[in-house]
């Protein structure tokens, strides 16, 4: 009976999981073949590290608004209850007699700073533009995440046509191994050259399997990138062309560009803006505060003879002031804080100039990329026409007997190799020139 029950059990819960997941997956409404475009709207949407960045900004909004309201009056109210019960003594009768009060207190005060130095105003214009620095780097976040996907993505293609030309020489061999086994019988090739043949095809197979691992492993890395479960079903559309040759933006136009509209550059004269403030409210403490007050109150004792509503009439007390705060001496605490917010002013001064050096230097690599990328494609064309053309004759030599098995199969691994230096070449320089006008700001397209 238990053991019916403990598998019922386990029966049940896994009905429930596999629902939830039914139902996470039909919630998220995930497409099983995915563009680059919908990688990357997904990848914005719901990366954690972006979300999370989204909820600083939000605190930063929060912390705004906290700030804004410092300008506003505060209002309190208290309301107050005592019993009392002692013993006295009576100068009447002598001895002692109990005596026991009751009484109840009411009260509404309200306070507002009239002056502090504009510490409360430059609180608010810093507050402001923490909002701005938080979400410039939700926008540094989503350039990097956008550049990573598409390397990704770029991979998976490059794996896939791998696969493609590596299933064509498969095909190929197949054929090469059925053609010399026919050749052999016939007596027409020794018995080495039929099973260099077959040796050429299990390589080729073993190739296969291999090209089509590094698609899978490619696959399993976007899809960390994506951040998606292992029981997502997930394969990319493999658009009809990769460009690989586009025109090259002149360098100093793209570093321009770069350091005028780029959200670290932006968010590094945010950070010497946010460190003035810093400053501003910092000498604020030199100055004096004035505050105005307010203040309501009345209460009730029953040891008086008035009722409760007459009692709080009569007790009724308003009170409004002024109060000048004027600072003196705070041992060096102002001064201190002053310098140390001069010093970060510096520190961020020295932050920018470190980002546009850093950017500029970026930028200038990956113009070397893209140049070298492309010059090394065309080379790679060539090559691969070249060779493509010498192991299409060593076939027909080798249909005919013109050639032998070993000079045919130099001729295929020198196509091999071309082929693959043409594949990396295409998708290295389709990506360095995607990267290269990323910089200018320039949308990532296949």
């Amino acid at each position: 009976m238990f053991l019916r029950l403990s598998v019922f059990t386990i029966f049940g819960l896994g009905l429930l999981a596999t629902a939830a997941r039914a139902q996470d997956s039909a919630t998220r409404r995930l497409p099983t073949r995915w563009d680059l475009q919908t990688c990357l709207d997904y990848a914005k949407k719901n990366n954690i590290q972006l979300n999370s960045l989204r909820l600083t900004a939000r605190t930063a909004r929060q912390n705004y608004l906290l700030s804004k309201a410092q300008r506003e009056p505060n209002l309190q109210a208290g309301v107050g209850l005592t019993y009392t019960h002692s013993k006295n003594a009576n100068p009447v009768v002598g001895g002692f007699q109990t005596q026991s009060s009751f009484s109840n207190s009411l009260n509404l005060s309200s306070g507002v700073t009239l002056y502090n130095g504009g510490y409360i105003t430059n609180d608010i214009r810093q507050k402001n533009l923490e909002i701005e620095s938080a979400n410039l780097n939700i926008l540094q976040t989503e350039n990097d995440i956008t550049l990573s996907i598409t390397q990704a993505y770029l991979n998976i293609l490059l794996a896939k046509e791998n696969v493609v030309y590596v299933q064509d020489l498969v095909n190929t061999s197949l054929a090469q191994v059925d053609q010399g086994r026919k050749q052999y019988e016939a007596g027409s090739i020794a018995r080495n050259a039929y099973i260099e043949l077959q040796a050429q095809m299990a390589t080729d197979k073993y190739n296969l399997v291999t090209a089509q691992s590094a698609v899978r492993t490619n696959k399993i890395t976007l899809k960390q990138l994506l951040q998606l479960s292992v029981s997502d079903s997930f394969d990319i559309v493999t658009p009809d062309t990769v460009t690989s040759k586009e025109a090259v933006p002149a360098l100093d136009q793209v570093v321009a560009t770069a350091l005028r509209d780029r959200p670290e550059i932006k968010n590094g004269q945010l950070g010497i803006e946010i460190s003035r403030y810093d400053l501003l409210k910092a000498k604020a403490a030199y100055l004096p505060i004035l505050t105005a007050s307010a203040n309501l109150s009345s209460g009730y004792s029953n040891n008086q003879h008035d009722d409760y509503f007459k009692q709080l009439d009569d007790n009724f007390f308003q009170q409004a002031g002024l109060s000048l705060s004027i600072p003196i001496f705070n041992r060096r605490v102002a001064k201190t804080n002053v310098e140390n917010a001069r010093i970060a002013i510096e520190q961020s001064q020295l932050n920018l100039k470190n980002v546009q050096t850093n950017l500029a230097l970026e930028i200038e690599q990956a113009y070397i990329n893209v140049v070298n990328a492309q010059g090394q494609y065309d080379a790679a064309v060539e090559g691969l026409r070249a060779n493509q053309e010498s192991y299409r004759i060593a076939g027909e030599q080798l249909k005919v007997g013109a050639a032998n098995i070993v000079d045919y199969l130099q001729q295929k691994t020198l196509y091999t190799q071309a082929f693959q230096v043409y594949i990396q070449a295409k998708y290295n320089a389709a990506l360095s020139i995607r990267i290269y006008d990323f910089y200018m700001g320039i949308a990532v397209k296949l």
